[in-house]
């Protein structure tokens, strides 16, 4: 089987940038049970942080974000069609 490595990479920046503005908005929504909950993910007692949150750090992230998972998806299946013996779309 071959993978698409453009669509794996679109549907990835995609998904992420759905992330990013979920995650962006319950910062928004909730900034104290974020910063606990992100603690909690990267094993760090991050109570001393603040979240830095404005319009253009949304978007900058959101499309630094996408970029680069695109990126690493898009190299995902390159990796794999090679290691199949397949070519790239």
């Amino acid at each position: 089987m071959m993978l698409d490595a453009k669509r794996l990479a679109l549907a990835t920046a995609i998904v992420t940038a759905i992330l990013w503005l979920l995650c962006s908005t319950a910062v928004s929504l909730a900034p104290g049970p974020t910063m606990t909950i992100t603690g909690y993910m990267v094993h760090a007692d991050l109570s001393e942080f603040a979240w830095s949150l404005s319009w253009g750090a949304v978007l900058v992230g959101l499309v630094a974000w996408a970029i680069a998972t695109a990126v690493a998806a898009w190299l995902l299946a390159w990796t794999y069609n090679r290691l199949s013996g397949a070519s790239s779309p």
